[in-house]
């Protein structure tokens, strides 16, 4: 009878693990120790920013997808598809970051509380954002950047950021529609895949993944010193289908521990997983990252609404409560620069992690997670939990907060001013009382269980 019921205990255990992860059945944990180590740290980080900047940048547009014939896409009126391409790839003569400022970047997201970063070197528009030697389509080679000290952008972004004391990553799209081995000038370009049968045209095919694999091995080698995060885009290509298994091991002799993000390609090259611009519905025990813009497009777009700091923070509360980090979309001016606006947004996430970071960096999940607008997290060891109100924007702090489970044992400490807070418990329910005149922002308490 004992046995049968420590069998049906560990049943249990087991299937509520199962109901807590709602990403696809795919992820493998990674074997080598030094990759384990790294992921534990990035998921200490808990929040990042994503950087993209290209081409798109200087008109303000939406990152590369004009240049895809598919029938989602929006266009100017009366522009033809080939004129179209054409137009965007001239944008290369144009894109001239005179304000080149990554010491500012680094900067205002520090201050933002971020601690990790992932910079675009290519996106799919293959418009390279380092000096690559197997293609003039950079902005080292091509346009009125050409021969500035700062051409190689990628070096100097990342070493700006390490100064900073951030975890460095690199995205890099594996699809690339300006190389000819991609989409080859042949044939028309009906969607974001090769257009062409690689039976066919095998040589087209070889030409195309030798081009990617040196462009890989060419960020990975050293030559923009050790990198945290390979993130790769672009999941209609597989990772093993441009030689990363053959890749990788040289790159983390160069960066132990480098994490690669194939990103929607379940196996040993998915380190984490990358829902875009949405939450996981529950919590999930395996590592894994949202990534989210600050506005609505990846890139800078002139006058785009931004979300609040509120929205930011409620957002970051809730990924980090089902197990997550969070990564933000800010893409630089066309000029080189993180405007005014978004830094006005940013400094007032990075004030409220300033008081209340605790709530969030180096937690982990907790069987009881969410009770309506609050969030839980533990610290690593279990010993404290942390309650987020996420303040819904447009509504005012009440004056108790209530939730059942996790009752506290002592004191209830309010992060936002260090002040212990009035709590009665009864019935298996907490009631915390609110001071008057509290920002209207959201709130972090601690306890002890």
């Amino acid at each position: 009878m004992k046995r049968i019921v420590i069998l049906s205990a560990l049943i249990l255990v087991c299937l509520q693990a199962l109901a807590q992860d709602n990403t696809t059945s795919g992820y493998e944990w990674p074997t080598d120790k030094a990759v384990l180590e790294k992921l534990d740290k990035w998921q200490d980080l808990k929040f990042g920013v994503l950087m993209h900047w290209g081409l798109y940048s200087v008109p303000g547009i939406v990152e590369s997808w004009n240049l895809c014939n598919e029938d989602w896409i929006v266009r100017p009126e009366g522009s033809t598809y080939e004129g179209y391409k054409q137009w965007y790839w001239g944008l290369a003569k144009d894109f001239n970051p005179v304000d080149f400022n990554p010491e500012q970047w680094a900067r205002v997201f520090k201050a933002a509380g971020m601690k990790y970063m992932i910079f675009t070197t290519k996106h799919h528009d293959g418009f390279c954002l380092f000096d690559s030697e197997y293609t003039d389509f950079s902005i080292a080679q091509a346009g009125p950047f050409k021969g500035n000290p700062k051409a190689d952008l990628a070096k100097y972004v990342f070493d700006a950021f390490r100064a900073q004391d951030f975890m460095v990553g690199a995205y890099f799209s594996k699809p690339d529609w300006h190389c000819d081995g991609f989409w080859n000038p042949y044939y028309a370009t009906p969607n974001r895949h090769i257009n062409y049968k690689v039976e066919m045209h095998p040589d087209w095919w070889d030409k195309y993944v030798t081009y990617t694999q040196n462009q890989l091995k060419e960020l990975t080698g050293g030559r923009y010193g050790q990198l945290d995060i390979l993130w790769l885009d672009g999941g209609w290509i597989a990772g093993d289908q441009v030689g990363l298994p053959e890749i990788l091991p040289e790159a983390r002799r160069v960066s132990p521990g480098l994490l690669c993000v194939d990103r929607t390609i379940e196996g040993p090259n998915e380190n984490y997983q990358t829902p875009e611009q949405s939450v996981p519905t529950r919590q999930i025990s395996h590592p894994w990252e949202s990534c989210i813009t600050l506005g609505k497009d990846w890139g800078w777009v002139k006058d785009q609404p931004y979300k609040s700091s509120r929205k930011v923070i409620c957002l970051l509360a809730e990924i980090v409560a089902k197990g997550g980090c969070m990564v933000l979309g800010v893409g630089p001016t066309p000029e080189g620069i993180i405007e005014a606006r978004a830094e006005t947004v940013l400094k007032e996430i990075g004030n409220w992690l300033n008081r209340c970071g605790e709530a969030i960096y180096a937690t982990r999940i907790t069987q009881k997670y969410n009770d309506g607008n609050i969030w839980f997290s533990a610290s690593k060891d279990g010993s404290t939990l942390y309650a987020v109100y996420a303040l819904p924007d447009g509504e005012t702090l009440p004056a108790t907060l209530e939730w059942t489970g996790n009752l506290p044992k002592g004191k209830v400490t309010l992060l936002n001013t260090g002040k212990a807070l009035k709590t009665t418990v009864k019935n298996g329910k907490v009631t915390v009382k609110l001071p008057g005149k509290l920002p209207q922002e959201p709130l972090a308490l601690k306890f002890k269980l």
